[in-house]
C-alpha cells in the first residue's frame, strides 16, 4: 500500500512539473515558465493567476533583479524596495509585490501564507461602514435650528452653565468656527498592504521569540543546577537559534531605519499619489493636444512643468508614522532577544565560575594526596632501613625498642602532615 501511494504521489508531482515545464509558447518560439501567483485586489478579493515572469514585469514595471528577491529557492536578506510602480517586500516569509491597486504573491500552501492572506484580505478593503463625519457647515446649520445657548435648549435643560469657560474660545473665536474633529484619514491601498506585510513578519518574530524564551529559561536553570553534556548541548542549540533570530530581527530593523532616514525612498512608495498625478498629467496633455490655440513653445513649457511635477516630493508623514510604529515594535522584540542573550551570557559566566571552583578544589585535593604520599614514603624509608639484613645493636635490645621505633615513625609522619597543613593555610593553598 505504501509503495502504491508513493507511486501515485510521484506521478502527480511529475505531472505538475511537466505542466510547469511546458509553460506558455511565446512568439519567438521559446517557452516562458508560468508560476502560480495569488493576486489580492484593493477590494479584498483574491484569485490565482498563472503568469510568467515577463508578464509580471510588464504589469508591475519591475526589473528582473527585483523578481529574484522573491524567488523562494534563493536566499535574500529582508528588504523593502520602493520602485516607480510597485513596492517589493521581502520580510521573513512574506514575499509580495504591492502596486497601487493589487498585491502579487507567489501562491503557496504554507499555513503562514494562508494566515497572512486572510489578514491581508481583512485589512485592505476600504471601511465603508464608518459613519460619515459631520462637517462644520452641517454643524452650523444645526446650531441655527437649535441654538446652543437659548432658553430651553438641551444644554440649559441638562444643567450646563450658559456661560462657557474661556478655554473653548480661541482668542474670541465663536464656537461655530471651531474645527470639528473628523475621522482619521484612510491610508492608501499600498500602505495598508505594506502594513499587513510588516505586521505579519512582526507576529512571526514575536511568536518565535516567545517560544525561544519558554525554552531558554528552563534549560538555563537546569544547566545551573546540573552541569551535564546533555544540558550543555541543549543550551548550545538554543544559543545558535538565538543568534540567528537576532540577526533576522536586526536586519528588518535596519531596513526600516534606512527607510526612515531617507525621505526619497519613502516618497517612492506613494504609488496611489503618483498614479493620480500621472492620470491628471495625461488628461492635461490630452487637452493640450486637442486645443489649437496653444503653440509649440507653450506645449514645450507645459511639458517641462509636467516633468518637474514628477520630482515633487510628497508629504511622507503618514508613511513615516506607520514605519515608526513597527520600528518600535521591532526594537521591542530586539530588546527581548538582547535580554535573553545577556541572560545566556550571565549563565555561562556563572558556570565558568563554578567550573573554576571545582578545578581549584581538585587541585587542592591533588596537592594534599601528593603530600600524604610523600610523608608515607618517608615512613617507608624508615621501614626499609630496618628491614635490611644488617646486624646492629638495636636488634639485641628488648621488644619495647621495636614499638618505640614504630610509634616514633608514625608520629613523625603525622607531625610532617600537620606542618604541611599549617604551611598551606599560611600560603592560602588549602581550605581556609
Amino acid at each position: 500500500m505504501k509503495k502504491g501511494t508513493m507511486g501515485r504521489m510521484r506521478n502527480m508531482v511529475e505531472e505538475e512539473m511537466g505542466k510547469t515545464a511546458r509553460g506558455v509558447r511565446r512568439k519567438g518560439g521559446g517557452t516562458a515558465v508560468k508560476k502560480s501567483w495569488m493576486v489580492v485586489s484593493e477590494t479584498g478579493e483574491s484569485h490565482v493567476e498563472d503568469v510568467d515572469k515577463h508578464s509580471i514585469m510588464r504589469r508591475t514595471g519591475l526589473p528582473a533583479r527585483d523578481l529574484r528577491v522573491l524567488d523562494p529557492a534563493l536566499f535574500h536578506p529582508s528588504s523593502i524596495l520602493g520602485r516607480d510602480k510597485a513596492i517589493v517586500v521581502n520580510v521573513e516569509c512574506v514575499k509580495a509585490i504591492i502596486t497601487a491597486n493589487q498585491v502579487f504573491m507567489i501562491n503557496s500552501t504554507d499555513p503562514f501564507f494562508i494566515r497572512f492572506l486572510q489578514d491581508l484580505q481583512q485589512r485592505v478593503p476600504p471601511n465603508n461602514n464608518r459613519t460619515p463625519s459631520r462637517t462644520s457647515n452641517e454643524m452650523d446649520g444645526d446650531c441655527e435650528e437649535k441654538p446652543l445657548l437659548e432658553d430651553g435648549s438641551p444644554l440649559l435643560q441638562s444643567g450646563i452653565d450658559s456661560n462657557p469657560p474661556p478655554e473653548i474660545f480661541d482668542h474670541g473665536t465663536p464656537i461655530s468656527n471651531i474645527a470639528v474633529t473628523t475621522a482619521p484619514k484612510k491610508l492608501p491601498f499600498e500602505f495598508r498592504a505594506l502594513e499587513a506585510c510588516i505586521e505579519s513578519a512582526c507576529s512571526v518574530l514575536e511568536f518565535e521569540t516567545q517560544r525561544l524564551e519558554e525554552e531558554t529559561y528552563p534549560a538555563l536553570d537546569e544547566l545551573t543546577s546540573k552541569i551535564s553534556s546533555l544540558n550543555l548541548d541543549r543550551v548550545r542549540h538554543i544559543k545558535n537559534r538565538l543568534v540567528t533570530l537576532s540577526g533576522r530581527v536586526q536586519k528588518i530593523a535596519d531596513q526600516i531605519e534606512h527607510l526612515l532616514d531617507d525621505d526619497n525612498d519613502m516618497a517612492e512608495m506613494y504609488l496611489t499619489q503618483k498614479l493620480k498625478a500621472s492620470v491628471s498629467d495625461l488628461a492635461s496633455v490630452t487637452e493640450e493636444y486637442n486645443s489649437e490655440v496653444e503653440d509649440i513653445d507653450e506645449s514645450d513649457d507645459s511639458r517641462s512643468v509636467r516633468d518637474k511635477s514628477y520630482g515633487i516630493k510628497p508629504d511622507v508623514e503618514e508613511l513615516e508614522m506607520l514605519l515608526e510604529a513597527y520600528f518600535a515594535q521591532i526594537n521591542g522584540i530586539l530588546q527581548k532577544l538582547t535580554s535573553l542573550s545577556e541572560y545566556v551570557d550571565d549563565t555561562e559566566d556563572y558556570i565558568n565560575i563554578m567550573l573554576d571552583d571545582k578545578r581549584n578544589q581538585l587541585l587542592r585535593v591533588s596537592i594534599t594526596l601528593n603530600t600524604i604520599n610523600m610523608i608515607a614514603n618517608a615512613g617507608i624509608v624508615v621501614v626499609g632501613l630496618f628491614g635490611m639484613n644488617i646486624h646492629i645493636d638495636l636488634f639485641d635490645g628488648q621488644p619495647r625498642q621495636f614499638w618505640a621505633t614504630t610509634v616514633g615513625t608514625l608520629v613523625g609522619c603525622v607531625l610532617l602532615f600537620l606542618v604541611y597543613v599549617w604551611w598551606g593555610k599560611q600560603r592560602y593553598l588549602l581550605f581556609q
